[in-house]
């Protein structure tokens, strides 16, 4: 079972942000009514990855007005040159206080109303790290569904990978365990329950539900994905062939 110390929250909820203004409000709605109700403590990261819009005034703007659960995190990054998902989840988790880590995307797909069940699961249940799974709840064009069979079927031969959905950012987990992923690495935010299960973690997944954005742009399409997402899965690969247990007597 997992405690919160007396000084600190038990949840830390990170969102990566990268020109979200038009999700901030929103954003901080659906967090406050999905995690307040149940009494959990909890503090809401959002990490501010080179945005060009108003979204770090709309953060700060309701830190002033008193939502003292509400944090901005900027990366050092020149403006409009975000360092990607994977960099900003490694600087929010280095600022986390709590003791488990909600990962969420900023752009309102995924539902905070999942993480306390998911919370409940990692506490009671033994597990290091739930990775949520979307699959049953989207509504994708063709394209997408081919594209996501195609990169599932390329995961489970390259890597022997049998996570449904790896790609979903919705994910609860340790933060001892996230602070040993390897987020450094541009990309790498795909493969967190992977990297976790490799390394002798204890990990499951759990349905999730899946909205359609609604504001803003996508900074992901299917082309975008592909070619780098092939390369990370052989670097990936390459990773899991040098990777040792260290242990001592």
């Amino acid at each position: 079972m997992i405690e919160q110390t007396e000084n600190t929250p038990l949840l830390s909820i990170i969102a990566p942000a990268h020109n979200e203004q038009d999700n901030i409000d929103g954003l901080l709605d659906d967090v406050r009514n999905a995690i307040e109700p149940t009494g959990m403590t909890f503090e809401f990261i959002i990490v501010d990855d080179g945005s060009t819009d108003a979204t770090c005034d709309k953060i700060n703007h309701h830190i002033n007005n008193g939502c003292n659960w509400l944090r901005l995190v900027r990366m050092d990054t020149p403006p409009g040159k975000g360092l990607g998902p994977s960099g900003a989840y490694r600087g929010g988790i280095e600022a986390a206080t709590g003791d488990v880590v909600a990962i969420i995307d900023a752009d309102r797909q995924n539902d905070p109303t999942d993480i306390p069940a998911m919370v409940e699961c990692l506490q009671t249940e033994g597990f290091d790290l739930i990775q949520g799974d979307r699959s049953a709840n989207r509504r994708d064009n063709i394209v997408r569904r081919v594209s996501s069979i195609v990169g599932r079927t390329f995961r489970r031969t390259i890597l022997g990978d049998n996570i449904r959905d790896s790609a979903c950012a919705l994910r609860v987990m340790k933060r001892e365990v996230a602070l040993r992923i390897p987020y450094h690495f541009k990309g790498m935010h795909r493969f967190s329950a992977y990297y976790a299960r490799i390394t002798g973690h204890n990990i499951t997944e759990m349905p999730v539900k899946h909205h359609p954005r609604i504001a803003g742009e996508a900074k992901f399409g299917v082309w975008n994905r592909a070619l780098p997402g092939l390369i990370d899965l052989l670097a990936v690969r390459w990773m899991k062939s040098r990777w040792r247990k260290v242990k001592v007597k």
